[in-house]
């Protein structure tokens, strides 16, 4: 039993890698921009769907991986407009994309279920290689981390994180809070889609409802990893590599759930709960906590 468990460690470190990519997109709205983006759950699908047709098609699957992230910008894109140029409230605005990407992804396979086989089709990653995907993966993340780390060092990148810190004093500023609000969106899309295209290859298919409960997923990683280094340091880098390990121990916590004989109908739901849990914890800290030893 323990020897299996761990045999199947592994396998759920670079399903932590992959979904870990998509934390740092729900990372992006969530944390810096402030926003409760739902489009992650269609995004996540346009990924792995185009890069499924291209790569099957004969693509490079380099060339698979950019047209992936760029119509998850894309997603992003119209999420954003929703936004601002219609004044829709964004969770409303993630919502009606994601119902959107609902079609849109079924046209792109013509199908819902559309296989990618590692031993048809040159892939990245594959459940078949396991180390070596790991490394590939590892590779992929330390890239998009420090990629990212430069970008919001930059003007452009710091007026993004004023806008989520204080969306009137960046006005204030002359920040333009409309396209700095697309640009987030469009960029934590693109990186969701991504780790779509990378888990369509890694899963060995993609599938219509692939997405589904990605922002719960996404929202554990961030929580968890926040839990983790928190008390250590706020340095930006670290806080990327902090969302990483939470998908990673998300994982690892799903996989060692599934060995103890938990009912499988149950796993969304026990999702939902540590999420819930997690977000709690700050308001029962400072409610609770905090009262007492005022008392």
């Amino acid at each position: 039993m323990i020897l299996n468990w761990l045999g199947a460690l592994p396998g759920a470190a670079a399903q932590g890698l992959v979904w870990g990519m998509m934390a740092i997109g729900v990372y992006i709205t969530y944390k810096i921009l402030d926003i409760a983006d739902l489009t992650v759950d269609g995004s996540v699908c346009t990924g792995g769907a185009v890069c499924a047709v291209l790569v099957s098609a004969g693509v490079n699957v380099w060339v698979a991986l950019l047209v992936a992230v760029l119509c998850g910008m894309v997603a992003g894109l119209v999420t954003g407009l929703f936004h601002t140029l219609m004044g829709i409230p964004a969770i409303l605005s993630g919502i009606l994309t994601q119902l959107i990407l609902w079609s849109v992804n079924l046209k792109i396979m013509g199908k819902a279920n559309l296989p990618l086989s590692a031993r048809q089709f040159d892939t990245l990653v594959t459940q078949m290689r396991i180390p070596q995907s790991i490394f590939a993966l590892g590779c992929f993340v330390l890239v998009l981390i420090g990629l990212l780390y430069w970008f919001f060092g930059t003007e452009l990148g710091a007026s993004l994180r004023a806008t989520g810190c204080n969306l009137h004093m960046s006005r204030a500023q002359g920040i333009n809070t409309g396209f700095t609000k697309v640009l987030g969106l469009s960029l934590s899309n693109g990186i969701v889609a991504l780790s779509g295209a990378l888990l369509s290859q890694y899963q060995g298919f993609a599938d219509v409802s692939m997405g589904r409960g990605a922002i719960v997923i996404g929202l554990a990683a961030v929580v968890i990893g926040e839990a983790l280094i928190s008390k250590l340091t706020t340095h930006f880098f670290v806080q990327l590599v902090g969302v990483v390990l939470g998908a990673v121990v998300y994982w690892f916590v799903y996989q060692t759930v599934i060995f103890l004989g938990l009912d499988a109908d149950l796993l969304k739901m026990l999702s939902a709960l540590v999420v819930a849990v997690f977000l709690a914890i700050p308001y029962w800290r400072t409610t609770y906590f905090v009262q007492k030893k005022e008392v």
